[in-house]
């Protein structure tokens, strides 16, 4: 199941969470509200608490929503739906997750990445932050701040978190998840380096694209073995495998949870492989009208373009 939010570009208002299927968008509320009606429950209106259509509510309810999702997209392949559909042109996809309460990032992940960078593995996740102000989505444009002349691109597996966890082993760690879904950790390379601590050239303003839509766990049971590209105006920048991470996506949700409490919608960025601009001999990086491409198997593509 591919879960997006969505606004119609005729009627704009806010985002809504919607369910791709045979390529059309369907609002994932109005379904459960006619699966509701088909089952014979007569307070329909419920469908607003039981599977809210706006994106934070829905998230905030974790794996209930999740669980009440997955009943309305098997009503949606099983009967014919009518209402609330859209063809893919005429809806504005939105950031899967708008606002999640924490973006947790995890730098140096990969050994060839880390190689390029002239670092050494970390003997613990490398770990920092973005702000919900750094989400754009999959149709909207990367801005490049005034501020930087080195402005990067890191393709990276993104994990939505689906309910509270804390102090979670790695063998329960995947049970903790909602989905997966693709990130591009933009940095502005000359910002983060200028000083120690990375965060100023990590979360510019609509700098971080993620989507275009979150693909649940049951299509995706095990991350560790997914393809992972770049492309940057077609010219293929990385391409490696999660399989590389040096440290899992287990690993990392027990790590995470250990430290602090990670809650529904939370989102972790889990690396980037090598080949990012500025280890290119030249550096190169990204500039006004490029088009940066990502691709991970089992999720699909999320292009954006680069925007003064």
């Amino acid at each position: 199941m591919k879960l997006v939010t969505y606004k119609t570009k005729k009627g704009l208002g806010s985002y809504r969470m919607g369910v791709l299927f045979q390529d059309n968008i369907y609002d994932l509320n109005e379904v459960y509200r006619q699966f509701l009606h088909k089952n014979d429950v007569s307070d329909v209106g419920s469908a607003e608490y039981l599977l809210p259509s706006d994106p934070t509510r829905f998230f905030e309810l974790g794996h209930n929503a999740l669980d009440r999702s997955q009943e309305a997209f098997s009503f949606l392949k099983e009967e014919m739906v009518h209402d609330a559909i859209f063809e893919r042109e005429d809806v504005i996809l939105g950031p899967p997750v708008l606002n999640p309460s924490k973006i947790i990032c995890v730098g140096k992940n990969y050994k060839e990445h880390v190689a390029e960078m002239k670092s050494e593995i970390p003997d613990y996740p490398v770990l920092f932050a973005k702000f919900s102000n750094a989400l754009i989505g999959p149709e909207d444009f990367i801005q490049k701040s005034p501020k930087t002349d080195k402005l990067d691109y890191e393709v990276e597996l993104a994990v939505v978190i689906g309910k509270e966890a804390s102090q979670v082993s790695k063998e329960e760690a995947l049970d903790y998840i909602a989905g997966y879904t693709i990130g591009n950790d933009v940095s502005a390379r000359d910002l983060q380096k200028r000083t120690p601590q990375w965060l100023q050239g990590k979360t510019l303003d609509h700098s971080t694209p993620i989507g275009p839509w979150m693909v649940t766990t049951d299509e995706i049971p095990d991350p560790s073995n997914l393809e992972i590209k770049s492309y940057v105006n077609g010219e293929e920048r990385q391409s490696s495998n999660t399989k590389h991470l040096i440290f899992d996506i287990p690993f990392l949700i027990e790590f995470v949870s250990g430290l602090i409490t990670l809650q529904p919608g939370d989102v972790i960025l889990t690396g980037t492989p090598d080949g990012v601009g500025f280890a290119m001999d030249p550096p190169t990086f990204l500039q006004d009208g490029d088009t940066v491409t990502l691709k991970i198997e089992e999720i699909g593509i999320l292009q954006n373009q680069v925007k003064a």
